[in-house]
């Protein structure tokens, strides 16, 4: 793991900096493994969190660092507590004998060497479930292809097309071409989505999430046009319309709002003109806080 820490370029940010030696990259974070929470969680797509809950495990710190970021909290390295690898396996354990329908890793890209150990000790002393890999999309292609045989369900986002937003937003106008090469890496991966016959939970494949954000339509409809005419029905597409205006954007113009219904509507009906048949959406009104979990530690 210390090859990776000394000189980090994990994300496509390529830091260059010797984490081993305490230094933080863009993410926030040094070779310290800092975990926010550890437990079932309800509000993932159905086939994810299932009536049991999936078992996510939310890690501090954030190659994206968007502006307008839900959780913003930990994506600024701010909450967390530091464990140790050995630690992080025996919380893989804890959560299957809770009853987690999977191990939902929340924003991992950083920690991936830790996790890879981690996934080993665990799965030596009977960790058995589904390993979902939920992050912002922007990966590098050589970072996944490491975890192949790790994990089974890929969950990345595709926040933008368009490249000015991307940087924007995010400070990454290579955003497009980062996720787009990523997605391409987990689709070989793991293949056509596959689901469970008896139960409707995901056992292996990609679910792309897509969050539809205030002002924006245009870049909704270009990430669903590539996304379908792409990959089509091999995997599935998340519509999401859970934007929620945090403090740190209070001021902006676009941002400081949600969605509009009929905003979200013509994603959705652009999604039908489409043809997109494999997915989600969300109805009623989604974008609230209370839907953004306590990062207090627990579980950890």
């Amino acid at each position: 793991m210390r090859m990776h820490m000394e000189e980090c370029r994990l994300c496509p940010r390529n830091c260059k900096v010797n984490r081993s030696g305490g230094q933080k990259g863009y993410c926030g974070a040094s070779e310290k493994l800092v975990v926010a929470r550890a437990a079932l969680h309800m509000w993932e797509e159905p086939c994810i969190s299932g009536a049991s809950g999936s078992g996510a495990v939310f890690f501090s710190g954030c190659p994206m660092r968007c502006r307008f970021c839900q959780n913003y909290q930990i994506a600024a390295a701010k909450r967390g507590k530091v464990i140790s690898i050995e630690r992080l396996a025996q919380i893989f354990l804890e959560l299957q004998e809770k009853g987690a329908a999977n191990i939902n890793l929340v924003t991992p890209t950083h920690y991936t060497p830790h996790i890879i150990e981690a996934l080993d000790i665990a799965r030596s002393n009977g960790l058995h479930l589904p390993i979902v890999y939920n992050t912002s999309g922007y990966e590098k292609p050589e970072t996944l292809k490491r975890l192949e045989g790790y994990v089974d369900i890929y969950l990345p986002d595709f926040k933008y097309m368009d490249s000015a937003l991307a940087k924007e937003y995010s400070n990454a106008p290579d955003y497009p071409e980062y996720a787009k090469s990523a997605l391409e890496e987990m689709v070989r991966q793991t293949g056509t989505l596959k689901m469970d016959e008896r139960t409707g939970m995901a056992l292996s494949g990609v679910i792309v999430r897509h969050l539809v954000l205030p002002g924006h339509v245009k870049n909704s409809k270009a990430v669903l046009r590539y996304l379908y005419e792409t990959y089509g029905d091999r995997i599935y597409i998340s519509i999401m319309n859970q934007y929620t205006p945090m403090p740190q954007v209070k001021e902006h113009k676009t941002l400081s709002r949600k969605v509009t219904k009929r905003e979200y509507e013509k994603v959705i009906d652009y999604a039908l003109e489409l043809g997109i048949e494999c997915g989600f959406f969300q109805e009623g009104d989604v974008a609230e806080e209370s839907f953004i979990p306590e990062f207090d530690n627990e579980g950890v």
